[in-house]
């Protein structure tokens, strides 16, 4: 099963107007980060990671080259390289969000990135039951009270001897 960790964008921890932002990171390997490493780092806005790996695969290829390596052996080299990055994007992701001061708030076990966001928010709302008073919950009472039902008190008015009609005067008549 896939391992999840949870970081939030404040660094004092979390805050219940910040759940939307919270982001799970799947730890693992990541087939888009190896074939398409450059591209993958861009379209998770990692910066720095991407000028790193361009400079390492560029100072890379060029020592490669220098000390007089064959073509075949260079692109062995960088099928290795992406096969890292594979591996170690998870982890580039992670330290680029330490960096931006968020904080990492727990490690989940889920099949998928939905459980593993329902399991998390299970868990820490519990913890958060007692620390926060949760201004947006209102407390709607039970439901409304219903007739003849055991153990309630509920007493009707007298239906007259003249059953419900007598209730009503007669057309012409006088009471």
């Amino acid at each position: 099963m896939p391992v999840y960790t949870v970081h939030a964008p404040t660094p004092g921890g979390a805050d219940l107007r910040a759940t939307d932002r919270f982001v799970f990171v799947r730890d693992g390997f990541h087939f888009w980060a190896m074939v398409l490493g450059p591209f993958w780092l861009l379209w998770n806005r990692l910066w720095l990671p991407l000028i790193g790996w361009i400079v390492f695969v560029a100072a890379f290829d060029a020592g490669l080259s220098s000390l007089g390596v064959g073509r075949g052996s260079i692109f062995f080299a960088n099928i290795i390289v992406a096969l890292l990055m594979g591996f170690e994007a998870s982890s580039l992701r992670r330290w680029t969000l330490s960096r931006g001061k968020w904080r990492q708030l727990d490690v989940v076990v889920a099949d998928d990135e939905d459980t593993a966001e329902r399991r998390f928010f299970e868990r820490w709302s519990q913890k958060q039951r007692g620390i926060v008073n949760d201004q947006w919950a209102v407390d709607r009472g039970g439901p409304p009270p219903t007739r003849n039902l055991p153990g309630q008190q509920f007493s009707s008015p007298p239906i007259p001897a003249g059953g419900i009609i007598g209730l009503f005067p007669e057309p012409g008549g006088s009471r």
